[in-house]
């Protein structure tokens, strides 16, 4: 487990008037019920769980298409915190010993020293150690302001948590973040993990990501793996951390297990 530093408190004087403040002391209900599926992160190398992410999804299992196109611009902030919260919840209630992955919104986080408290919250209240959380944000959401996106991971560092960047490869600011931000993790797209066996350049792009991950002291993942060829090349490349339906499917309200044939 990778080695973490002692988080600061969340500063008693943190802003009280920075915008959406107000939000964080008077969050209302959403109108709408939604759960969790936690996807196991495995580090192959290891040989055991490294993290679980955690999947939005129906209160029934729904998929999580059905829940986001219920998140607008009047409850974004309240959904993404309730996100948080819920997500804390659940892996505390199941057990959950290694790192657990939250996305985040970040063009609905305000004021990150302030917004981070429900977190904090959350961690105490179920007594899921903080030092475990990552925040993961996608790579391809429309940032509005990206200043603002790297001061966000830089708070969130400061206070212990680890960062990591999603769907790395399929948006298009990627690598001028990265020469701003360096994330614990990058999470190489699904897109680009798909029948890299049979694609050199595919190949070609992933293996410069993972020089780059090697250059800056950045943790590679390689997330949608399906097939053991797709795992033997990253393994081949000296990437350990990786996700997908060959090791698990994401799991409603409960733990994914490893399918023992994907050590072998």
């Amino acid at each position: 487990m990778p080695k973490t530093t002692a988080a600061p408190d969340v500063p008693a004087d943190a802003p009280i008037d920075a915008p959406g403040c107000e939000r964080c002391r008077n969050l209302e209900a959403l109108d709408f019920e939604f759960s969790f599926a936690y996807q196991p992160i495995i580090d192959f190398h290891a040989r055991r769980i490294f993290a679980h992410e955690a999947l939005v999804r129906g209160p029934q299992g729904e998929s999580a298409a059905s829940v986001l196109a219920r998140v607008n611009d009047d409850n974004r902030y309240r959904f993404d915190q309730a996100c948080r919260v819920k997500a804390v919840q659940g892996a505390a209630a199941l057990g959950i010993q290694e790192f657990l992955s939250i996305n985040f919104m970040p063009n609905a986080v305000y004021q990150p020293e302030a917004c981070i408290r429900s977190t904090f919250a959350a961690a105490q209240k179920y007594n899921f150690p903080k030092e475990r959380i990552i925040f993961e944000v996608l790579e391809g959401e429309n940032i509005s302001d990206r200043p603002h996106l790297i001061r966000i991971f830089e708070e969130y560092k400061r206070f212990g948590f680890q960062t990591a960047l999603d769907d790395f490869g399929a948006g298009y600011a990627g690598l001028n973040l990265l020469a701003d931000f360096q994330p614990d993790i990058i999470k190489i797209d699904m897109d680009l993990v798909r029948h890299i066996d049979t694609s050199k350049p595919k190949q070609a792009i992933v293996e410069g990501i993972v020089h780059i991950g090697r250059q800056l002291g950045i943790r590679i993942l390689a997330e949608g793996i399906e097939t053991r060829a797709e795992r033997d090349f990253f393994l081949s490349c000296g990437v350990t951390l990786m996700q997908g339906y060959f090791f698990s499917k994401p799991a409603f309200q409960a733990i994914g297990s490893i399918d023992a044939s994907a050590w072998q």
